[in-house]
């Protein structure tokens, strides 16, 4: 703005002003953007938290609209308490779908090979406590490619099960694998050192002897759990099941060899029952969905410990 005479060139005064009023709309502009910026963060954070908060009311539409359906619920995969198959959020979708008055049919679509013993027995209980609160709403399983251990522990306390020809149906049987490395780490020299407080507390240790008595522990274990199947199958088959003594060995057949057994009882798919059995071909999924908020705290709570359990070095578990 000043030359080098000392002098300052025709029309500086326009120019400054010029330059004060852009660097003012630039600055103005910036404050508008972060002010934008941080009332969208805000409003995002009450929006988080009023869904936290908020009570889940249950509200389906077509309680609303008064139409009359089958309800359907989805079991898929494994059944695990942190999967999509876990018994918190079948349960959920059971207890959504038989409390809905507009529920004509429940149906449970099962395509699963199985999962753990005790998140069966918790759906198989629950499916038969809501079939004795609500006698007047059948409740139908239909297999889609496998029902199969756990899978068919749930099943077993439906009124009917579908399947189709080529389902897999049956594996009632419990086991608990592993491997043992005792022979290999005796060739490489290595030395086992485990230590623990209680007598058996290091059963099963695949880098350890098994001992007979470890073994009949395991076993007498293994035997309980299957008991508590054999008895939710035939709870639920009553007489329907074939007396062949494969039935309970854990093998597993086709959907038309399952209905031969009395695994099964008809050929059928989703759409079959709806329209032939009920009587009714609108279907409404009640199938309750994880919540992502739950799954991040859950994630988050999880990579905490893991952080703690490598700063603070070995320590020794309840496993």
């Amino acid at each position: 703005m000043t030359r080098d005479d000392g002098s300052k060139p025709e029309g500086w005064e326009r120019d400054l002003i010029e330059n004060l009023a852009t660097d003012a709309l630039k600055e103005k502009r910036r404050a508008r953007h972060w002010s934008i910026f941080f009332k969208l963060l805000t409003f995002a954070y009450f929006g988080v938290l009023l869904y936290l908060l908020l009570p889940d009311t249950d509200l389906d539409l077509d309680q609303v609209s008064g139409k009359d359906h089958v309800a359907l619920i989805e079991l898929e995969g494994v059944i695990e308490p942190s999967g999509k198959a876990s018994a918190d959020l079948v349960n959920k979708g059971l207890r959504k779908a038989f409390k809905d008055k507009h529920t004509r049919a429940v149906v449970l679509r099962i395509n699963s090979p199985g999962g753990t013993p005790v998140q069966a027995s918790l759906i198989n209980s629950e499916l038969r406590r809501l079939r004795a609160k609500y006698e007047d709403i059948p409740l139908y399983v239909v297999v889609e490619d496998m029902c199969a251990s756990g899978g068919y522990y749930v099943a077993a306390a439906a009124d009917k099960i579908f399947v189709n020809e080529s389902s897999i149906v049956g594996s009632i049987g419990v086991l608990m694998n592993g491997f043992g490395f005792t022979a290999a780490m005796d060739k490489l020299g290595i030395e086992r050192r485990l230590l623990t407080a209680g007598e058996h507390k290091g059963i099963l240790d695949p880098f350890s002897p098994l001992s007979e008595e470890d073994r009949g522990l395991a076993d007498r274990v293994l035997q309980e759990i299957h008991g508590a199947f054999i008895d939710a199958v035939k709870d639920g088959r009553g007489d329907r099941l074939s007396e062949d003594d494969d039935v309970f060995s854990g093998l597993f057949w086709t959907g038309k060899r399952a209905i031969e057994l009395g695994l099964a009882d008809e050929i059928g798919d989703l759409g079959h029952v709806a329209r032939e059995v009920v009587e009714i071909e609108k279907v409404v999924d009640f199938t309750a969905e994880e919540d992502p908020f739950e799954r991040f705290a859950e994630r988050i709570g999880i990579a905490g410990a893991e952080a703690l359990a490598r700063l603070s070095g070995w320590v020794p578990g309840l496993r």
